[in-house]
């Protein structure tokens, strides 16, 4: 069978090597007789698994001692919900930046759980992540919730040290956890979809630290309290078992690629790569986001003529370069060069988008 190159934004393409393995062990792992997705989450096997991804996890992001793990479900847009549920308390408030339609939909979230008036609006942008002095920040505020990276609009924040600080920082990272050191220390959660950068759909995980726990109120689901499942080691109830041993192969797959600062370097270099080819394509392929802020991850960008759309979408899937179609909300293209993407399938995105613009400029 020839793989062919995966641009999704999710579920996104995972390492090859991490799926060999998996189709290995699928039957029978390590000789229990019976692969991951059929033992029982209670049993020695699988709790060892987990524990282990964990650990593996803990060394790669450098996640301090007091910080809970929790190997969630429900998707990052859980998330929206359960987050207010478990840090805002009633008579405070929470501050939101919404630079694109994930930070959009937390922000609308967090008002459906809380009430419009307890999560507020700090700063409402396009096409760039907002200075502080944007931000009108509430120094009494719970939380100030951020998108590090918009899958959608591809706008990523690199400079983590000017985040503000002065309140617990939530961050969802789901399209960009992994793809790099990040400074875990600066936040007070860190939540993220598995689907992108850590493995298959149906994973959520959760970097929570401790001192924000057990403080949600009483009339929340026991499954939706951050304390409840840190209390249970994230098995309250039956956990996506297979999903969590996928995303602990993936952790040992990267660990053994160098860790995240060799990941940084590759992935900077890919996203060079593909920038340098729009950029210069003379105005045939365009990116509007601002060139701090354009993200490693996810790069949008549309065709000077639309027109082409269909054939540029149709030619690439034929050269083997799937999903490249950009989000229906905005348009375009999208290409997602998430970790699993080799410089290989960049360089013939690339090879394909000069060719393209060549024969249509």
């Amino acid at each position: 069978m020839s793989r062919l190159w995966n641009f999704s934004a999710g579920p996104a393409a995972l390492p090859e090597e991490v799926l060999l393995q998996v189709r290995e062990e699928l039957l029978d792992w390590h000789g229990a007789g019976c692969g991951v997705m059929e033992m029982s989450h209670r049993g020695k096997e699988f709790t060892g698994i987990a524990q282990q991804a964990e650990a593996d996890l803990r060394e790669l992001m450098g996640i301090p001692a007091n910080y809970k793990v929790l190997f969630l479900q429900g998707g990052a847009t859980q998330q929206f919900a359960q987050i207010p549920m478990n840090l805002l308390p009633a008579g405070r408030s929470a501050d939101y930046v919404v630079n694109g339609s994930w930070s959009q939909k937390a922000f609308k979230e967090a008002q459906r759980v809380a009430g419009k008036g307890a999560a507020r609006c700090v700063a409402e942008v396009e096409g760039c992540f907002p200075a502080t002095a944007e931000m009108d920040l509430d120094p009494d505020a719970a939380y100030l919730h951020v998108c590090t990276n918009e899958t959608i609009h591809g706008i990523e924040v690199f400079d983590e040290a000017a985040l503000p600080s002065s309140v617990p920082l939530v961050a969802d990272m789901s399209s960009h956890i992994l793809s790099r050191p990040m400074d875990v220390a600066r936040y007070g959660l860190i939540y993220a979809g598995a689907q992108k950068n850590i493995g298959p759909s149906g994973l959520t995980l959760v970097i929570v630290r401790d001192d924000l726990i057990g403080k949600a109120p009483a009339s929340i689901p026991s499954v939706m309290d951050y304390a409840v499942m840190a209390a249970n080691d994230s098995m309250l109830n039956t956990p996506p078992t297979l999903a969590i041993y996928i995303a602990g192969l993936v952790f040992q797959w990267l660990k053994r690629q160098g860790g995240l600062a060799a990941m940084a370097e590759i992935n900077r270099t890919k996203a060079a790569a593909l920038y340098r080819c729009i950029d210069s394509s003379r105005g045939f392929y365009r990116n509007e986001v601002a060139v701090d802020n354009r993200s490693q991850m996810n790069v949008p960008f549309i065709l000077a003529k639309p027109e082409l759309d269909a054939a540029f979408l149709a030619e690439s899937k034929a050269e083997g370069l799937l999903a490249l179609k950009g989000h229906k909300s905005v348009g375009g293209m999208r290409a997602s060069i998430y970790n699993a993407i080799p410089q290989a399938g960049v360089d013939a995105l690339v090879a394909f988008m000069n060719d393209f613009a060549r024969r249509n400029a």
